[in-house]
């Protein structure tokens, strides 16, 4: 049989095919051969119950995958959807700025969705918008509490499996409940003593959103952690640097003490973000005081 991991849970995969749905075990050589089945991966089991229910079966084949992702663990998606508030909590630019990088290293179409616009000031959502568009993100404000505020979201959602994650404590269990009544996500309140929300999703899960249209839940979490990237490639994922480059006095400028730079000149002119510019001086730093990145024979990064 073939079918669609739709969850995963303590060693359980829930895998739908259009003859119902079935929990399967992977089977051992999964981890000889160092593979673990994803939510999202297409496969092949061999059914070894029909009666219970759920049925039940094994998981002896992963198909062949169009894209995979390590935090959070999902694969064969589309585009993804990262869902911060715009206030209350604050949303972490730095934060931002983490996740657009490993999507565009993924080759992953980003949106954008900054939740709880009617907390926000007319500035504030002005300046947003114009800070990410410029770097090739699809940006949607939105309030999850609303419903007629999703429309334009839901269209770009259509038809398309998306990757739906971000920080705990901005909305994202309601909007999906917005977007999936048939979900009925918990949500949590928003803890006042630390302005952040509690983490009320513990797993990953494709969820049906519509006809061919699904959004794949994932945990909440803290940080972002950039592995196998050299600070000298981080320019390479500003689109807004891209296009000056060519401009700067010195090839390979790093745009951070260099003279002549066309980045600093255009983020003097107002015509980079600040918010953008300040996020990427951050992770050049952070970069450069990680060990060397060294490759194994096969490849693979190894630090030493």
């Amino acid at each position: 049989m073939k079918g669609k991991i739709i969850k995963s849970v303590a060693g359980f995969y829930d895998v739908y095919t259009e003859g119902g749905l079935y929990r399967c075990r992977a089977k051992g050589l999964f981890r000889a051969l160092k593979q673990k089945p994803l939510v999202g991966d297409d496969v092949e089991f061999d059914i070894t119950d029909t009666v219970s229910d759920p049925m039940e079966g094994h998981i002896r084949q992963l198909l062949p995958r169009t894209n995979d992702l390590i935090r959070p663990n999902v694969a064969n998606v589309d585009q993804a959807l990262l869902v911060f508030a715009i206030n209350y909590p604050v949303p972490s630019y730095n934060m931002v700025d983490r996740f657009l990088l490993i999507l565009g290293r993924k080759d992953l179409d980003a949106i954008l969705c900054f939740n709880k616009k009617d907390l926000a000031r007319e500035e504030e959502i002005r300046e947003l918008r114009e800070t990410y568009e410029a770097c090739g993100c699809r940006v949607f404000f939105i309030s999850a509490m609303e419903q007629d505020s999703l429309e334009d979201l839901e269209e770009a959602l259509s038809g398309r499996t998306t990757v739906i994650t971000g920080p705990s404590g901005a909305g994202k269990s309601t909007l999906i409940n917005r977007l999936c009544p048939r979900a009925n996500m918990e949500t949590g309140e928003l803890s006042r003593k630390i302005g952040r929300g509690k983490n009320t999703t513990r797993h990953v899960e494709l969820l049906s959103a519509g006809e061919d249209t699904f959004l794949v839940d994932t945990p909440g979490f803290t940080s972002l952690y950039l592995q196998d990237l050299e600070a000298e490639d981080l320019k390479a994922y500003y689109p807004e640097f891209v296009s000056r480059q060519d401009q700067c006095r010195f090839q390979g400028c790093n745009h951070i003490s260099e003279p002549g730079c066309a980045v600093k000149e255009a983020l003097k002119a107002g015509e980079i973000s600040g918010i953008r510019y300040r996020n990427y001086t951050e992770l050049f730093k952070e970069l450069k005081g990680q060990r060397p990145v060294y490759r194994k024979k096969d490849g693979r990064p190894s630090q030493r």
